[in-house]
């Protein structure tokens, strides 16, 4: 008869490693996809509009209509012109003023959180007098004193009144990171100080960095649009803060013109959201806490399913492996069908040995059967 080998069941393949994880966040990627729409529109925004944002016409203060989607000013001026125009000039100085703040933010945080010594106190105490000036008045002043204003200017302002904060931070992590194992390896190996900054610090740093540079993007965008709304912005340039300045100014609200101020402050409300998705994402991407996305279950590599609690980070870690059974032949040999049963109880023991006679040990017996005999026949 053959037997059949059993074997146990077979462990779960191992999860691999997602490498598109930020991208698989579904608020980085809504994020991302709003955040992508505007920069599509702020490239090829003057060759689609439809009109010149500072033209005049007949049609004055009409609400949205197939002429006019977004309705128009009291000068009749197409709103949908002015806000597809004025994405470039958000854009532009969004990004580039939260590419000169984190620029300066990592030169100053890092230098003077592995360095230390004398320069990188008076680094720190920059750092704190640029944290207590309020930054959007010194942006105010600075800008209002300048002969000429354009876009690139008051991103060179922002950019270079905004960079305090993610200096600090990155100061604060830098100094986590300087006494680490890995550093001090690259340290006694003879490493060289900028390198160590570069190939061993920097890459640890790289989310504190692009959290830091969405968050000076949403500030810088702010900036603008509060300078525009306030009358100080690039002459003859249109942003959605010009639009706001003059629905405000010519009292839009009390007129009923919605549709003259709505468009610019939903496209603000969008780009704040999106930006505010992109930086969530990040945090869930560094975080593991975070990670789970409110989910009270996560599964592990080997696909078991966990249950976290609120507070704690969970540990997923592979459960052990069973024990392997002992390999079992194939095919074994058949049994013979004659084969006899076990006895269900032992056989008895046999009894004792009888005495042996007195002969048998070497005794004398004396035969009285003849004595007997003529005795009865006397």
């Amino acid at each position: 008869m053959a037997v059949v080998p059993t074997t146990g069941t077979a462990p779960a393949a191992p999860a691999k490693r997602s490498r598109l994880r930020f991208v698989a966040n579904p608020k980085a990627t809504t994020g991302l996809v709003v955040l992508g729409l505007f920069t599509l529109i702020a490239v090829i925004g003057p060759w689609i509009a439809p009109y010149d944002p500072s033209a005049r016409s007949s049609d004055v203060m009409q609400g949205p209509s197939a002429a006019h989607w977004f309705g128009t000013t009291h000068l009749g001026q197409d709103i949908f012109s002015q806000v597809i125009v004025g994405t470039r000039s958000v854009m532009l100085v969004g990004f580039l003023a939260a590419a000169i703040a984190t620029v300066l933010s990592v030169l100053v945080g890092v230098t003077s959180g592995y360095l230390g010594g004398f320069g990188a106190e008076g680094l720190s105490a920059l750092s704190n007098v640029f944290l207590v000036i309020p930054a959007l008045p010194l942006i105010i002043i600075i800008t209002s004193s300048l002969p000429e204003t354009t876009d690139v200017t008051i991103a060179l302002v922002i950019g270079f009144t905004s960079w305090a904060w993610n200096a600090r931070v990155l100061r604060a992590q830098t100094l986590s990171l300087r006494r680490r194992d890995y550093v001090e390896a690259a340290r006694a190996t003879g490493e060289s100080t900028w390198r160590i900054i570069v190939f061993e610090i920097m890459p640890n740093l790289t989310a504190v960095i692009a959290s830091g540079f969405v968050g000076t993007v949403i500030f810088a965008v702010v900036s603008e649009i509060t300078l525009a709304f306030i009358g100080v912005s690039a002459s003859g340039t249109w942003n959605w803060g010009t639009v706001l300045f003059w629905a405000q100014g010519q009292q839009a609200l009390a007129q009923g013109a919605w549709w003259w101020f709505v468009p610019a402050g939903l496209a603000i409300a969008f780009l704040g959201t999106a930006l505010s998705l992109v930086n969530f994402g990040i945090d869930e991407f560094v975080s593991p806490r975070l990670r789970g996305g409110g989910r009270t279950t996560a599964k592990t590599e080997d696909g078991r399913t966990v249950r976290m609690r609120v507070g704690f980070t969970p540990v997923l870690a592979p459960a052990p492996k069973p024990a392997e059974p002992a390999p079992r032949p194939a095919t074994a040999e058949p049994k013979p069908a004659t084969a006899e049963p076990k006895p269900a109880t032992p056989e008895p023991k046999p009894a004792a040995p009888e005495p042996e006679p007195a002969a048998a040990k070497g005794k004398t017996v004396v035969d009285d059967t003849a004595d007997r005999t003529g005795e009865g026949e006397s």
